[in-house]
């Protein structure tokens, strides 16, 4: 008995360490981003902000506020738009079985591979013709790209968990097959609704890529880009870009913590069958 609690503690002890180790680094930027201008070159410097500020804070909201507004609607509008793709298409590779299905699955799981910069030059051309550069739908057609064949592969894997008779009895009860999916299977499929919507926003909350090819320099840009112009024409207030850093990460803690149960639940969804 006391060696089972030893190895415990032990165990418990390096995870831990292991997590604080992890954790430093956001410690480290919101003690930052409460630093006076002052004190930023302070050798050796406080680890707790001992002389707290809020000006990095009033910063952001001054200064910020445009992009993060803008990154909210792109990151929406790509969840919208990715679960209008991908859940259908993953009922319908779960349960109708088309033909080719299988070959379909392997073309989506084979475009996650593709490096998101040569999507974004594809992109920038196919734009450029349509006019839909620096413009906020490009954007979210863009984001939806990485994150619908994600969404398709998870719809499916839940949605052959399914039990056939439920959607058999919809069937004998006259609903066809749209009204069997937006009725029984969509419902029974809220764990990866949240999952496929909790990763697609954050995909396109953090991307970089599109944002710098598609949208760099225009009235609606995102807030990596307000980050990044932040850097590169002021690098000495460091508390208000580390203030900037905390509040572009805030809504994606949130979320992810409000989530998780059901996030666990949905990318485990198919791993076992009865």
């Amino acid at each position: 008995m006391n060696r089972s609690i030893s190895r415990t503690w032990w165990k418990t002890t390096v995870g831990v360490l292991l997590t604080a180790l992890m954790l430093f680094p956001v410690y480290w930027m919101l003690n930052v981003s409460l630093t006076r201008d002052q004190d930023m070159r302070k050798s050796p410097p406080d680890l707790l902000p001992v002389h707290a500020t809020l000006s990095g804070y009033r910063t952001v909201l001054d200064e910020q506020l445009l992009y993060l507004g803008t990154s909210l609607v792109i990151g929406l509008g790509t969840v919208v738009l990715t679960i209008a793709l991908s859940a259908p298409a993953g009922y319908a590779l779960a349960k109708l079985r088309p033909r080719g299905g299988g070959i379909l699955s392997f073309v989506l799981l084979a475009a996650q591979m593709i490096p998101g910069i040569i999507m974004a030059m594809g992109f920038y051309a196919i734009y450029l013709q349509l006019g839909l550069l620096q413009s906020v739908p490009g954007l979210v057609v863009a984001d939806s790209t990485l994150a619908v064949p994600f969404g398709v592969l998870i719809f499916t894997a839940f949605m052959s968990g399914i039990p056939g008779e439920l959607i058999q009895a919809a069937q004998m009860d006259g609903a066809r097959a749209l009204r069997t999916f937006w009725s029984v299977v969509l419902p029974m499929s809220r764990n990866a609704v949240v999952t496929v919507s909790l990763f697609t926003f954050l995909w396109s909350w953090s991307d970089f890529v599109f944002a710098s090819t598609l949208a760099g320099g225009g009235a609606h840009e995102p807030i990596t880009l307000g980050i990044y112009h932040y850097i590169g024409n002021n690098n000495q207030q460091w508390n208000a870009i580390m203030a900037t850093a905390v509040v572009a990460s805030l809504p994606t803690a949130v979320i992810l913590v409000l989530a998780q149960r059901y996030v666990a639940a949905g990318v485990t969804a198919g791993a076992v069958k009865d």
